[in-house]
């Protein structure tokens, strides 16, 4: 068996911490940092020499509670976890991660403490994505099962309702008929509108930004002299994409016009166009994916609101029907995206996944 000197060890120590991706650093009892690997530069967006000495609340806000960890630590000698924690750099990029300390107690005098930080953002995206998935695909199963047992007894009742009103003579009571066929057309489009359209997609090469500044102009004309502005920022390297260029317009559009309520016409909206690489959406591994965001200064969705709003008859305004995310994320899934949701208070996000495929 292979024996190794201590210096030996160290080198494969370093040699570890350069190439994991887990971020790793090492904290005094003051909680100032000693030192930080390469992943730990990436995630931190700072140099090793240049935090050496500054404590971590001057380069970083994570919601987890150092001093009361590096005290349990002291007082028991276990490592101490805080699981889904956010991380916020002062430019404001944040994340999600999972943060260990754990003692470093042997041949150290001065309590050192080993901090771990794992992103758990890419996890939680795929979780998050997969439950949208199955929530469109099991919406789009029940609106069809229900739309079938309305739309059937519906039939009938506006057929009764023709005849019914073919045998009076008295023409006021026509009035009553007229009522009845017309809330059974009624009923009749809202069940359409619920079930989203009926026409499978018709792919040709698409210039997403020419669908968003369709949406954008027919949002802004809605919106006539309001103070509501529309912002773009395009990644003109985009290509075409293979898509139906109404159904992502009847999709940006529900999306836009959402967030323009939202505001009330009083706000903005910033309009995003990016390529990712090596994206999972749903199963499905994608080389190039589109990303198309939108963007709004509003109030924000409540976390709550947030794992339901994509499901039919879901609003969180008094005037909404509920109707016009779920019909965009069917659209979007129909193509093979997903339309995710990020919000706080003053800044809302919805964005669209469209998969860059030959």
């Amino acid at each position: 068996m292979n024996s190794f000197s201590q210096n030996s060890i160290s080198s494969y120590a370093e040699l570890v911490a350069g190439h994991t991706t887990v971020s790793i650093l090492i904290l005094d009892a003051n909680q100032r940092l000693c030192f930080l690997n390469p992943a730990a530069e990436i995630l931190l967006g700072t140099s090793a020499q240049k935090a050496a000495g500054m404590r971590m609340s001057e380069i970083v806000d994570i919601r987890c509670d150092l001093a009361k960890g590096m005290q349990r630590i002291s007082e028991t000698n276990y490592p101490y976890t805080e699981r889904e924690v956010e991380l916020r750099l002062f430019s404001g990029e944040s994340s999600v991660v999972d943060c260990s300390l754990i003692p470093l107690t042997e041949h150290d005098e001065d309590n050192h403490v080993l901090v771990e930080i794992q992103r758990v953002d890419e996890q939680l995206r795929l979780i998050n994505e997969d439950r949208l998935i199955n929530q469109t695909r099991a919406s789009a199963d029940l609106l069809r099962g229900l739309a079938h047992e309305i739309k059937n007894p519906l039939g009938g009742l506006r057929g009764a309702a023709q005849l019914l009103e073919g045998e009076l003579e008295d023409e006021s009571l026509r009035e009553y008929t007229e009522v009845i066929i017309g809330e059974a057309d009624r009923l009749q489009t809202l069940l359409d509108r619920m079930l989203g359209p009926s026409r499978p997609p018709r792919l040709e090469e698409t210039n997403i930004h020419e669908v968003l500044e369709r949406v954008r102009t027919l949002v802004t004309a809605e919106a006539g002299e309001s103070s509501l502005q529309i912002k773009q920022d395009y990644d003109p390297s985009i290509p075409t994409i293979m898509a139906d260029p109404d159904l992502l317009i009847q999709a940006l559009l529900n999306i836009v016009k959402n967030a323009a309520q939202t505001l009330n016409n009083s706000g903005e909206i910033q309009l995003r166009t990016r390529i990712l690489r090596q994206v999972t959406i749903g199963h499905k591994h994608h080389r190039l994916v589109c990303s198309l965001e939108v963007q709004d200064n509003g109030p924000g969705v409540s976390e709550e609101l947030q794992k339901t709003i994509f499901l039919p008859m879901v609003t969180g305004r008094a005037e909404g029907t509920g109707l016009g995310l779920s019909i965009a994320q069917s659209i979007i899934h129909r193509q093979g995206g997903v339309i995710e949701c990020n919000s706080r208070p003053g800044k809302t996000i919805f964005t669209l996944l469209i998969p860059l495929e030959e």
